[in-house]
């Protein structure tokens, strides 16, 4: 079977008849036997830690859960300065969590019940793998857009009752946030936790208008609520 890896053809082989087989287990095949010097990362192999996240044929994937058949294109994730081959630089990760306050600021005396934790429970679930910020149609050409998965964490602490800081959690998602978002769903076609990140961005919109926000597009007679989807899908 030939796969391509960042514009390089490999040739493997499968161990049953239909000629697929488990992308990780190839890249590693090809490290040991063909090409040392290929570089990938991967962490626990079972879909949880997001470190192998590539694309394949132009669509985000985890390459420990990923089948891969003949012909297939491995790229790495897409907007982000590639150190090795499929190794891409995450320090700007930190940076947009830090930016939305995606985290415990402020926590209170609240009684925590089982209904509380099953709110965020969805939200907890994300990997930061990068593969909704790879398949955003609004970063690629606004670098300034609060990625997917940081807007999808900051309603993760909006929501959590053990949040005393609810306010300037949603202040710091105004600009280059929720209202910037096309509402495409590309996020949601690519997570590997099967998260509704477009559903927490909706319901982020919804809980700024509480708080007295407002759709700054709305103005200027563009409105991205709509879910306008660029890629015609």
């Amino acid at each position: 079977m030939k796969i391509t890896i960042c514009n390089i053809s490999y040739t493997i082989k499968t161990k049953n008849n239909n000629n697929q087989s488990n992308l990780l287990s190839n890249l590693f095949q090809i490290k040991e036997k063909i090409n040392r010097t290929l570089s990938f990362r991967s962490g626990c192999k079972s879909g949880v830690c997001g470190s192998c996240a590539v694309r394949v044929n132009g669509v985000e994937k985890l390459a420990c859960k990923t089948t891969i058949k003949e012909g297939d294109i491995i790229e790495p994730l897409n907007y982000s300065i590639v150190i090795k081959d499929l190794i891409i630089d995450k320090k700007n990760q930190n940076d947009f969590l830090i930016k939305t306050k995606a985290y415990l600021e402020k926590k209170t005396n609240t009684l925590i019940t089982q209904e509380d934790e099953k709110k965020i429970d969805t939200e907890s679930n994300c990997i930061l793998c990068n593969s909704c910020l790879s398949a955003c149609p609004v970063y690629s050409i606004n670098e300034k857009f609060l990625a997917p998965y940081a807007l999808l964490r900051n309603f993760r602490y909006v929501e959590d009752a053990k949040e005393g800081e609810i306010q300037t959690k949603l202040e710091a998602i105004q600009t280059n946030g929720i209202w910037d978002c096309t509402l495409c769903g590309n996020c949601n076609m690519v997570c590997p936790s099967i998260i509704n990140i477009k559903g927490s961005i909706e319901n982020l919109r919804n809980k700024s208008a509480q708080f007295g926000y407002n759709n700054p597009n709305m103005n200027s007679g563009f409105d991205t609520s709509f879910g306008f989807n660029p890629n015609g899908f």
